[in-house]
Protein backbone atom coordinates (compact mmCIF):
# COMPACT_ATOMS: atom_id res chain seq x y z
CA UNK A 1 0.00 0.00 0.00
CA UNK A 2 1.25 3.51 -0.82
CA UNK A 3 2.25 5.80 2.02
CA UNK A 4 -0.54 8.13 3.14
CA UNK A 5 1.86 11.08 2.97
CA UNK A 6 5.12 12.18 1.37
CA UNK A 7 7.36 14.48 3.36
CA UNK A 8 9.59 17.04 1.63
CA UNK A 9 12.10 19.38 3.27
CA UNK A 10 9.69 22.30 3.53
CA UNK A 11 6.22 20.77 3.16
CA UNK A 12 4.28 17.52 3.42
CA UNK A 13 1.85 16.08 0.87
CA UNK A 14 -1.01 14.06 2.33
CA UNK A 15 -2.24 11.65 -0.34
CA UNK A 16 -4.57 9.06 1.22
CA UNK A 17 -7.63 10.53 -0.54
CA UNK A 18 -6.04 10.92 -3.98
CA UNK A 19 -5.92 8.27 -6.70
CA UNK A 20 -2.60 9.55 -8.01
CA UNK A 21 0.19 9.51 -5.45
CA UNK A 22 3.43 11.47 -5.36
CA UNK A 23 5.79 9.93 -7.92
CA UNK A 24 9.35 10.56 -9.00
CA UNK A 25 8.60 11.86 -12.49
CA UNK A 26 6.07 14.41 -11.18
CA UNK A 27 8.61 15.62 -8.61
CA UNK A 28 11.23 15.95 -11.34
CA UNK A 29 8.77 17.90 -13.47
CA UNK A 30 7.87 20.32 -10.66
CA UNK A 31 11.51 20.94 -9.81
CA UNK A 32 12.47 21.40 -13.46
CA UNK A 33 9.70 23.92 -14.18
CA UNK A 34 10.57 25.80 -11.00
CA UNK A 35 14.20 26.00 -12.11
CA UNK A 36 13.17 27.29 -15.53
CA UNK A 37 11.10 30.03 -13.90
CA UNK A 38 14.04 31.26 -11.84
CA UNK A 39 16.85 31.36 -14.37
CA UNK A 40 17.68 32.07 -18.01
CA UNK A 41 15.23 33.25 -20.63
CA UNK A 42 12.23 31.84 -18.76
CA UNK A 43 12.93 33.71 -15.50
CA UNK A 44 9.85 35.26 -13.84
CA UNK A 45 10.18 37.96 -11.20
CA UNK A 46 6.44 38.03 -10.41
CA UNK A 47 3.17 36.73 -11.82
CA UNK A 48 0.49 34.11 -11.36
CA UNK A 49 0.43 30.44 -12.30
CA UNK A 50 -2.33 27.91 -12.92
CA UNK A 51 -2.04 24.18 -12.17
CA UNK A 52 -4.57 22.22 -14.27
CA UNK A 53 -5.47 18.89 -12.65
CA UNK A 54 -3.85 19.63 -9.30
CA UNK A 55 -4.29 16.21 -7.66
CA UNK A 56 -2.58 16.44 -4.26
CA UNK A 57 -1.36 19.97 -5.07
CA UNK A 58 2.23 18.73 -5.43
CA UNK A 59 3.21 20.85 -8.44
CA UNK A 60 1.76 24.07 -7.02
CA UNK A 61 3.56 23.48 -3.73
CA UNK A 62 6.87 22.86 -5.49
CA UNK A 63 6.49 26.04 -7.56
CA UNK A 64 5.60 28.35 -4.68
CA UNK A 65 8.64 27.03 -2.78
CA UNK A 66 11.01 27.79 -5.63
CA UNK A 67 9.48 30.83 -7.36
CA UNK A 68 7.68 34.11 -6.59
CA UNK A 69 4.48 33.01 -8.35
CA UNK A 70 1.02 33.06 -6.85
CA UNK A 71 -0.54 29.68 -7.76
CA UNK A 72 -4.15 28.79 -8.54
CA UNK A 73 -4.86 25.05 -8.76
CA UNK A 74 -7.97 23.52 -10.31
CA UNK A 75 -9.07 19.95 -9.61
CA UNK A 76 -12.18 18.10 -10.80
CA UNK A 77 -12.26 15.24 -8.28
CA UNK A 78 -13.86 16.29 -4.98
CA UNK A 79 -11.68 14.08 -2.75
CA UNK A 80 -8.47 15.19 -4.43
CA UNK A 81 -9.53 18.86 -4.31
CA UNK A 82 -10.21 18.65 -0.58
CA UNK A 83 -6.86 16.97 0.00
CA UNK A 84 -4.99 19.56 -2.08
CA UNK A 85 -6.64 22.30 -0.04
CA UNK A 86 -5.55 20.51 3.15
CA UNK A 87 -1.98 20.38 1.84
CA UNK A 88 -2.06 24.06 0.87
CA UNK A 89 -3.37 25.15 4.25
CA UNK A 90 -0.66 23.18 6.05
CA UNK A 91 2.16 24.66 3.96
CA UNK A 92 4.27 27.76 4.70
CA UNK A 93 2.85 29.47 1.58
CA UNK A 94 -0.91 29.17 2.06
CA UNK A 95 -1.39 32.89 1.27
CA UNK A 96 0.01 32.27 -2.23
CA UNK A 97 -2.12 29.20 -3.02
CA UNK A 98 -5.73 29.03 -4.17
CA UNK A 99 -7.64 25.77 -4.73
CA UNK A 100 -10.54 25.75 -7.21
CA UNK A 101 -12.76 22.67 -7.35
CA UNK A 102 -14.32 22.20 -10.77
CA UNK A 103 -13.97 21.22 -14.41
CA UNK A 104 -11.24 23.26 -16.12
CA UNK A 105 -13.29 23.22 -19.34
CA UNK A 106 -16.27 24.88 -17.66
CA UNK A 107 -14.94 27.09 -14.87
CA UNK A 108 -14.43 30.76 -15.78
CA UNK A 109 -11.43 31.81 -13.75
CA UNK A 110 -11.64 35.49 -14.64
CA UNK A 111 -7.91 36.07 -15.10
CA UNK A 112 -4.97 35.29 -17.34
CA UNK A 113 -1.90 33.40 -16.18
CA UNK A 114 1.79 33.92 -16.82
CA UNK A 115 2.51 30.21 -16.38
CA UNK A 116 0.23 27.20 -16.80
CA UNK A 117 1.45 23.80 -15.67
CA UNK A 118 -0.19 20.40 -16.06
CA UNK A 119 0.53 16.75 -15.52
CA UNK A 120 -2.49 15.69 -17.61
CA UNK A 121 -4.27 12.31 -17.77
CA UNK A 122 -2.20 9.47 -19.19
CA UNK A 123 -2.97 6.35 -21.21
CA UNK A 124 -5.79 7.68 -23.36
CA UNK A 125 -6.23 4.43 -25.34
CA UNK A 126 -4.84 1.92 -22.87
CA UNK A 127 -6.62 -0.54 -20.59
CA UNK A 128 -8.85 1.23 -18.06
CA UNK A 129 -8.40 0.66 -14.33
CA UNK A 130 -11.15 -0.98 -12.26
CA UNK A 131 -10.79 1.86 -9.77
CA UNK A 132 -13.10 4.61 -11.04
CA UNK A 133 -11.20 7.42 -9.29
CA UNK A 134 -7.87 6.21 -10.63
CA UNK A 135 -9.36 5.82 -14.11
CA UNK A 136 -10.49 9.44 -14.01
CA UNK A 137 -7.02 10.53 -12.93
CA UNK A 138 -5.17 8.41 -15.49
CA UNK A 139 -7.25 8.57 -18.65
CA UNK A 140 -7.89 11.44 -20.99
CA UNK A 141 -11.53 10.53 -21.69
CA UNK A 142 -12.29 13.34 -19.22
CA UNK A 143 -9.84 15.90 -20.66
CA UNK A 144 -8.37 15.28 -24.10
CA UNK A 145 -5.19 16.94 -25.31
CA UNK A 146 -7.26 19.19 -27.58
CA UNK A 147 -9.47 20.20 -24.65
CA UNK A 148 -6.42 20.83 -22.49
CA UNK A 149 -4.98 23.05 -25.20
CA UNK A 150 -8.25 24.98 -25.43
CA UNK A 151 -8.16 25.63 -21.68
CA UNK A 152 -4.54 26.77 -21.92
CA UNK A 153 -5.29 29.15 -24.80
CA UNK A 154 -8.24 30.61 -22.90
CA UNK A 155 -6.27 31.33 -19.74
CA UNK A 156 -2.68 32.00 -20.84
CA UNK A 157 -1.61 35.65 -20.70
CA UNK A 158 0.09 37.25 -23.73
CA UNK A 159 3.72 36.24 -23.60
CA UNK A 160 2.95 33.50 -21.08
CA UNK A 161 4.36 29.98 -21.01
CA UNK A 162 2.95 26.54 -20.31
CA UNK A 163 4.61 23.32 -19.22
CA UNK A 164 3.37 19.74 -19.49
CA UNK A 165 4.59 16.30 -18.44
CA UNK A 166 3.60 13.49 -20.81
CA UNK A 167 4.27 9.81 -21.45
CA UNK A 168 6.94 9.62 -24.13
CA UNK A 169 4.69 7.68 -26.50
CA UNK A 170 2.27 10.65 -26.62
CA UNK A 171 5.02 13.09 -27.61
CA UNK A 172 4.33 13.39 -31.34
CA UNK A 173 0.55 13.64 -30.92
CA UNK A 174 0.81 16.47 -28.41
CA UNK A 175 3.44 18.37 -30.38
CA UNK A 176 1.19 18.40 -33.45
CA UNK A 177 -1.69 19.86 -31.46
CA UNK A 178 0.50 22.48 -29.79
CA UNK A 179 2.11 23.58 -33.07
CA UNK A 180 -1.27 23.74 -34.76
CA UNK A 181 -2.48 26.08 -32.01
CA UNK A 182 0.47 28.43 -32.43
CA UNK A 183 2.72 27.31 -29.58
CA UNK A 184 6.45 26.79 -29.93
CA UNK A 185 8.52 24.50 -27.68
CA UNK A 186 11.26 26.37 -25.84
CA UNK A 187 12.48 23.32 -23.95
CA UNK A 188 12.04 19.59 -24.52
CA UNK A 189 13.48 17.17 -21.98
CA UNK A 190 13.38 13.43 -22.63
CA UNK A 191 13.37 11.41 -19.41
CA UNK A 192 14.60 7.87 -18.82
CA UNK A 193 14.92 5.85 -15.62
CA UNK A 194 18.53 4.74 -16.19
CA UNK A 195 21.05 4.97 -19.05
CA UNK A 196 19.94 1.57 -20.38
CA UNK A 197 16.19 2.22 -20.24
CA UNK A 198 14.09 3.71 -23.01
CA UNK A 199 12.56 7.15 -22.64
CA UNK A 200 9.31 7.03 -20.65
CA UNK A 201 8.42 10.70 -20.06
CA UNK A 202 8.85 14.00 -21.88
CA UNK A 203 8.75 17.45 -20.26
CA UNK A 204 7.88 20.53 -22.30
CA UNK A 205 8.00 24.28 -21.85
CA UNK A 206 5.99 26.07 -24.57
CA UNK A 207 5.47 29.73 -25.43
CA UNK A 208 3.71 31.72 -28.16
CA UNK A 209 6.98 33.37 -29.18
CA UNK A 210 9.00 31.36 -31.74
CA UNK A 211 12.45 30.62 -30.36
CA UNK A 212 15.13 28.02 -30.91
CA UNK A 213 14.28 24.79 -29.10
CA UNK A 214 16.63 23.38 -26.50
CA UNK A 215 16.37 19.59 -26.26
CA UNK A 216 18.11 17.55 -23.58
CA UNK A 217 17.95 14.25 -21.71
CA UNK A 218 17.61 13.59 -17.99
CA UNK A 219 18.41 10.18 -16.55
CA UNK A 220 16.92 9.70 -13.09
CA UNK A 221 19.35 7.09 -11.80
CA UNK A 222 22.87 6.04 -12.61
CA UNK A 223 23.54 2.72 -10.97
CA UNK A 224 22.13 2.72 -7.44
CA UNK A 225 22.30 6.51 -7.07
CA UNK A 226 20.28 9.40 -8.39
CA UNK A 227 22.05 11.13 -11.26
CA UNK A 228 23.88 14.41 -10.71
CA UNK A 229 21.28 16.33 -12.76
CA UNK A 230 18.35 14.81 -10.87
CA UNK A 231 20.07 15.51 -7.55
CA UNK A 232 20.73 19.11 -8.54
CA UNK A 233 17.07 19.68 -9.33
CA UNK A 234 15.60 17.89 -6.30
CA UNK A 235 18.11 18.74 -3.57
CA UNK A 236 15.95 21.59 -2.25
CA UNK A 237 12.99 19.21 -1.90
CA UNK A 238 14.17 15.69 -1.05
CA UNK A 239 15.73 14.69 2.23
CA UNK A 240 19.11 12.90 1.96
CA UNK A 241 20.13 14.77 -1.20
Amino acid sequence: MSNTYFRFKQFTVQQDRCAMKVCTDACLFGAWVGRKMTEGRGKMTDGRGLDIGAGTGLLSLMLVQQTVLQMDAIELDKEAAEQALENFEASPWKERLLLIEGDARLVHLGRKYDLIISNPPFFDNDLKSDDAQRTLALHSRELSFSELMAVIKQHLAPGGKFAVLLPFHRKDAFEKIALREGFAPEEIVLVKQTPVHAYFRVMYLFSTIPVSTNQSVITIREGEQYSAVFTGLLKDYYFKL
